[in-house]
């Protein structure tokens, strides 16, 4: 059994709780209410900026030359590709980036976003693969979901740019590449070792279902 597969397994119920939430099935749906989807977009780009240093980080621990690569590709993909979606909305939404940057960031988001770090400073590059999959796996499983679903929620006229963004070939190779590099490391790991890593990946899951939670039921409050 291939190592992705013991993490989907030890986090299964997690993610069957994907589908379901009521944040995803909005979009799906395209009834989102929009003052959710304005919250969740700010917090997300600030999440984006800690997520990014996970790459730094896992340059700097890794000793592979096209890990290393791989990485900084990684980090370029984030700032300037997921974020770029999310500077296209916040512009639709009359949002500057200046008011983004300066909105404080959600207790359960800041909670996340340290929980990754300090995991991934304190370890190997292990850590860091191990801390960032869920975040790219989950919403590359989520967005296929969607669109397996719902063929049309790609054509809606403000959530269908989220949905072709996560479904989109460079996002979904993106997220490909780091269970790929999971597998492969789970060929050395020793018994201790996977299971402290998929505790690691089982409290990243846990936390993008709480992030979804945030989103859709501090949303309804507004910007903070």
């Amino acid at each position: 059994m291939r190592f992705t597969e013991e993490l989907k397994g030890y986090t299964k119920e997690i993610w069957e709780a994907y589908d379901v939430h009521p944040f995803i099935q909005g979009l799906e749906k395209g009834d989102l209410p929009i003052e959710k989807f304005q919250f969740y977009m700010i917090q997300d780009y600030l999440y984006l900026w800690d997520y990014a240093k996970l790459f730094a980080l896992g340059a700097l621990k890794c000793e592979k030359k096209e890990w290393i690569s791989s990485f900084a590709q990684s980090m370029d993909l984030t700032l300037n590709g997921e974020m770029g979606i999310h500077r296209g909305y916040m512009k639709r939404l009359g949002i500057s980036l200046e008011e983004a940057e300066e909105t404080e960031m959600d207790f359960l988001n800041r909670s996340y976003t340290n929980y990754m770090l300090s995991v991934s400073q304190k370890g190997g590059y292990e850590e860091v693969v191990a801390a960032l999959l869920s975040c790219a796996w989950t919403y590359a499983e989520i967005a296929n979901g969607i669109h397996k679903r719902n063929p049309k929620a790609k054509d809606h006229p403000f959530y269908g740019e989220w949905i072709l963004g996560y479904t989109s070939k460079e996002f979904q190779e993106g997220a490909q590449k780091y269970i790929k590099q999971m597998d492969e490391i789970g060929k050395y790991l020793s018994p201790e070792r996977k299971e402290y890593l998929k505790e690691v990946f089982r409290v990243c899951c846990l936390y993008e279902l709480k992030f979804w939670d945030m989103a859709y039921f501090e949303g309804s409050e507004g910007e903070r």
